[in-house]
C-alpha cells in the first residue's frame, strides 16, 4: 500500500511539474511570434519592391 501511494505521489508531481514547464514554454512563445512576423513582413516588402523594380524594367526596355 505504501508502495501504491508513493507511486502515485511521484505522478502527480512529476505531472504538476511538466505542466508548469510548459506554461512556462507557452508564455515566452507570442514574444518569438512577434519578432518572426515582423521579420516575415520586412522579407516580403522587399521581394514586392524587388518585383516592382523587376517590372518596371521590362517595362522600359519593352518601350525602347
Amino acid at each position: 500500500m505504501k508502495k501504491m501511494l508513493a507511486l502515485m505521489f511521484a505522478l502527480a508531481l512529476s505531472v504538476s511539474m511538466s505542466s508548469f514547464a510548459f506554461a512556462q514554454d507557452k508564455m515566452d512563445k507570442p514574444a518569438d511570434k512577434k519578432e518572426d512576423t515582423k521579420k516575415k513582413e520586412k522579407k516580403a516588402k522587399k521581394e514586392k519592391k524587388e518585383k516592382k523594380e523587376k517590372k518596371d524594367e521590362m517595362k522600359s526596355g519593352e518601350m525602347k
